[in-house]
C-alpha cells in the first residue's frame, strides 16, 4: 500500500476500492470477446475514451490514455486494421487527425457492456436489494469524481444495455 494517501482517504476504503476492482477484472475477463474477436483491455481503454470524446486527435488521446505519441499511433493502427476507429483529417486542419469509432467499435463496446452486465448481474442478485441500492448510490459518486479526474466529465449512463447498439 503506497505511504501517501491522500489525508482525508481512509486505507481500508482504499483497500476495499482496489480488492473490487481486482475481482470485477477477474470476473470479466472471460466475457471480453466480441463478434470481432478479443478486444485487449488496453484496446477496449481506447474505444471508451474516444467514445467518451466523441471525436478526439492522437495528442488528446494519449493525456487521455497516459501513453507516448509512438504507442498511441501504433494502438490506433491496430484499432484501425481491425475496422474499429475511423480516422479522418479535420476540415480545418488538414495536418490533425480525427480519430471516431466505427459502428463495429460501438458494437464492440455495446456488446462488452452487455457481456460484463450480465456477469456483473449475477452478483447482485446475491446481495440484499438495501445493499445495492446504496451500492449504486456509492458507485455513482465513485463514478462522478473519477470521470471528472480523468477529464471526462461525461454524463451519469442512463437506459439499457441495449440501447448503446
Amino acid at each position: 500500500m503506497p505511504r501517501a494517501l491522500h489525508p482525508l482517504v481512509d486505507e481500508q476504503e482504499v483497500l476495499e476500492a482496489c480488492a473490487v476492482a481486482e475481482l470485477l477484472e477477474v470476473l470479466w475477463r472471460p466475457n471480453h470477446e466480441a463478434a470481432v474477436g478479443p478486444v485487449p483491455p488496453s484496446q477496449l481503454r481506447a474505444l471508451t475514451v474516444i467514445e467518451q470524446r466523441g471525436a478526439i486527435n492522437l495528442r488528446d488521446l494519449g493525456q487521455a490514455l497516459g501513453s507516448a505519441p509512438p504507442a498511441v499511433s501504433r494502438l490506433c493502427d491496430r484499432l484501425e486494421a481491425a475496422g474499429l476507429l475511423q480516422r479522418s483529417r479535420v476540415s480545418t486542419d488538414r495536418r490533425e487527425v480525427e480519430l471516431t469509432l466505427s459502428r463495429s467499435g460501438q458494437t464492440v463496446l455495446a456488446d462488452n457492456r452487455a457481456s460484463r452486465a450480465l456477469r456483473t448481474a449475477e452478483v447482485l442478485q446475491r446481495m440484499p436489494a438495501d445493499s445495492r441500492r446504496a451500492l449504486a448510490e456509492s458507485l455513482a459518486a465513485f463514478r462522478a469524481a473519477a470521470t471528472g479526474l480523468l477529464g471526462l466529465d461525461v454524463p451519469p449512463r442512463g437506459g439499457t444495455f441495449s440501447d448503446t447498439a
